[in-house]
């Protein structure tokens, strides 16, 4: 997946997630919940985008590793909303598989880029 490609595709789930927070019940576990979630999951993006920025390896696997966070984090309020009965897997069940693809991509490159750092310290990737 291109650069570009993920930049769309975490905008696309933060936008799922706005949806989402705004369908939710007016209770307030749900609401607090709701709130939560929406950092996170909008946070996924907007730290991709960061990382695109990164002035060096080591601050992109910094900054990866916040995307890493924040989209494991999201996977926990969703699973909340699951548990809680708040809200049907039925309906969280595609957001929460994309949410969880991104999570891998991104433990995936954190990985191949230490591997490729530790094996040639002097290398810029």
């Amino acid at each position: 997946m291109t650069e570009l490609e993920f930049k769309k595709r975490t905008k696309e789930i933060a936008l799922r997630i706005i949806k989402l927070v705004d369908s939710l019940p007016p209770a307030s576990s749900a609401q607090i919940i709701g709130k939560q979630l929406l950092r996170s999951g909008t946070s996924v993006g907007a730290n991709y985008r960061a990382a695109c920025r990164a002035k060096s390896t080591a601050d992109l696997i910094h900054k990866l590793s916040i995307v890493e966070e924040e989209a494991d984090e999201c996977l926990y309020w969703l699973e909340l909303l699951n548990d809680s009965g708040i809200v049907a897997e039925k309906k969280l069940s595609k957001l929460y598989s994309d949410v969880n693809e991104i999570l891998a991509m991104t433990v995936s490159s954190i990985k191949t880029m230490r591997a490729r750092r530790f094996a040639n310290p002097k290398s810029k990737i």
